[in-house]
């Protein structure tokens, strides 16, 4: 089958009547799902008809691909390479940080999609969490605006402990010169103390 066959394009409202169509056979919310159209990249027959069709939902710069349908599964095989590759570049250009899905095909394994370890799950977003499933995820960039946060973090701990050394240094210099001083008055008064011993007692001067 020719691909050139198909087009990509995002989902309207005059496509409605086919998703619903597929969505029914696939047993999805159709009310739901007709709420979120324009979460969706179709594949368009040259015939006009709409063949398939995948959503990316978005959420704390994370998607969720989902709800996977095709009017032919035969077909499958051939657009869900091009339906992943739009979907991948809307993640892109949207500047999504990671992606996950549930859909369970052999095709998002090679596509480079896996099982997320504990810490892994940890970063999927909120609005997700209650869907029940086996999830598989790729990363698709760091957060910069992460790094960036913990390098300013970081870069307010080092001022603010360079200003800490700082004031103990301060301190330190204060009480080096109280030191100095005490001391100067105690061999001061050590000084008093021995001229005035020797001059109450001038026999010390005869030995």
């Amino acid at each position: 089958m020719n691909p050139a066959s198909f087009r990509i394009r995002p989902a309207t409202l005059d496509d409605m009547p086919q998703m619903a169509e597929m969505w029914k056979a696939m047993h999805f919310p159709v009310e739901t799902l007709s709420k979120r159209i324009t979460e969706f990249q179709v594949a368009e027959s040259s015939e006009g008809k709409v063949v398939g069709a995948l959503a990316l939902q978005m959420a704390e710069k994370q998607g969720r691909i989902h709800s996977e349908a095709f009017r032919d599964f035969s077909l499958a095989e051939h657009l869900r390479p091009m339906l992943w590759d739009r979907l991948h570049s809307v993640a892109v250009n949207h500047g999504l940080l990671r992606l996950w899905t549930q859909e369970n095909a052999p095709f998002w394994n090679h596509c480079g999609l896996s099982k997320p370890d504990a810490e892994t799950l940890m970063k999927l977003p909120a609005p997700w969490r209650q869907i029940s499933g086996d999830w598989l995820t790729i990363k698709l960039k760091d957060d910069v605006d992460a790094l960036i946060s913990a390098d300013k973090e970081f870069a307010a701990f080092m001022a603010t402990e360079k200003e800490k050394t700082q004031r103990a240094f301060k301190q330190a210099k204060v009480l080096k010169v109280l030191a100095t001083l005490i001391a100067l008055v105690v061999l001061f008064l050590v000084v008093v103390a021995g001229f005035y011993i020797l001059k109450r007692n001038p026999r010390f001067y005869g030995r």
